[in-house]
């Protein structure tokens, strides 16, 4: 039922995933992430607090297998799980139990992670790898490249409803936490144009977060 990639870009330090589903939004439930420390996907038959676990063992010095096996082992229903971390070092870790939905496949690339259940064809994952090893700018627009890329190759067996991407930085709340929750169709080109819109503010906003005296007017009445 989702299609993932995670990712860090050892650049700007950001870390990031990209998700869609065919349930009702997947980005209240699946994304985990925490700057400086990593990413987590949670996914297939979702428990949530795995990534909270992961990023709590990321945090306390784990490697991104350790961290995932850790937090693994205090489930007792991992075998429903699918699952990918990324940390700090860009080492990917993934995992896939035995009851894991349909046709379904990971894959390892360079500084990310792309896992998906309920497949229309395992190819779709190396697709979403290779469209994030090829794409350039922003770490959110090569995600968003990268799961374009995997609905251009069939994405999931049935119709995607929701998508989302969330990026960190620097700071304790996420850079980008942009998400579709539904759309009857073509729920990833909704969040793409989001980010087109979104993109342009973005600086904005952190500037108005960490020092208002030079916040940049919001442009609407009383503040223009």
């Amino acid at each position: 039922m989702t299609i993932s990639i995670t990712a860090y870009c050892p650049d700007s330090g950001q870390f990031g995933i990209a998700i869609s589903s065919s349930s009702i939004a997947v980005g209240a439930r699946c994304p985990w992430l925490m700057a400086g420390v990593g990413a987590v996907s949670s996914q297939n038959i979702t428990l949530p607090v795995l990534g909270q676990k992961t990023l709590d063992q990321l945090s306390a010095g784990s490697s991104a297998d350790q961290a995932l096996k850790a937090a693994l082992a205090q489930d007792t229903f991992s075998a429903y799980r699918q699952v990918t971390v990324i940390d700090a070092n860009g080492e990917a870790a993934c995992f896939s139990g035995t009851e894991t939905l349909g046709v379904h496949h990971m894959k390892k690339g360079i500084n990310c992670v792309a896992a998906g259940n309920m497949l229309s064809d395992s190819s779709v994952i190396d697709a979403m790898v290779a469209g994030f090893e090829s794409a350039t700018g922003e770490l959110t627009s090569r995600l968003l490249e990268a799961l374009k890329a995997g609905i251009q190759h069939g994405g999931e067996a049935g119709p995607e409803h929701s998508a989302a991407v969330k990026v960190v930085d620097d700071y304790p709340w996420p850079l980008v936490d942009l998400r579709v929750d539904w759309a009857d169709e073509n729920p990833v080109d909704e969040l793409m144009a989001l980010w087109q819109d979104y993109e342009p503010q973005m600086n904005a906003y952190v500037t108005r977060a960490l020092d208002p005296r030079k916040a940049p007017s919001y442009g609407v009445p009383g503040d223009e």
